[in-house]
């Protein structure tokens, strides 16, 4: 028998081949497809009329930035989302950071930003457990000690990602 685990999850890059925004609106779609504030919009919606699906997210960057442009009912109904734990975060930093060439400082300073978001809007529930380090650019052992001493429960890294 084979157990195959979907993972329904994101990975946008919060200024790779497009700025900020151009990510978050969906603009220069040639350059690469990806419009973050639709994603958050349909999968929250999906969330919301159907008890049994369960969401992870990564980059608080994008989120923060999309959960600020919503209403008191929306933000209110993420909420619970979260307490109940059908939306997750995992990773918890402000972007998914690179892992080789990456400078320590940088790497906390940039999870902290992210851990006091989830913080302040989500209080203990919003607290990543699980580090998630899936770009193809190689890992090292300083980046998982550092997730260590964040506290995390484990670290899922390189794992097969599928364009859909």
């Amino acid at each position: 028998m084979l157990n195959v685990h979907l993972v329904p999850h994101t990975h946008d890059d919060v200024g790779w081949l497009k700025t900020v925004d151009q990510y978050f609106y969906g603009e220069k779609n040639n350059i690469q497809r990806a419009g973050v504030q639709y994603i958050l919009d349909s999968v929250v919606q999906e969330l919301l009329q159907d008890p049994s699906k369960r969401f992870i997210y990564v980059e608080i960057a994008f989120f923060a930035r999309w959960l600020n442009e919503q209403n008191d009912i929306m933000r209110h109904a993420v909420k619970g989302l979260v307490n109940s734990g059908r939306l997750e975060f995992i990773l918890g930093g402000w972007c998914m950071n690179d892992e080789a060439t990456t400078h320590y400082n940088a790497i906390i300073d940039q999870h902290a930003l992210g851990f006091e978001f989830l913080r302040q809007n989500f209080g203990e529930c919003g607290r990543p457990r699980v580090a998630w380090q899936i770009d193809p650019f190689g890992h090292s052992r300083e980046q998982a000690s550092l997730f260590a001493q964040m506290g995390f429960d484990g670290l899922f890294f390189d794992v097969l990602t599928m364009k859909i």
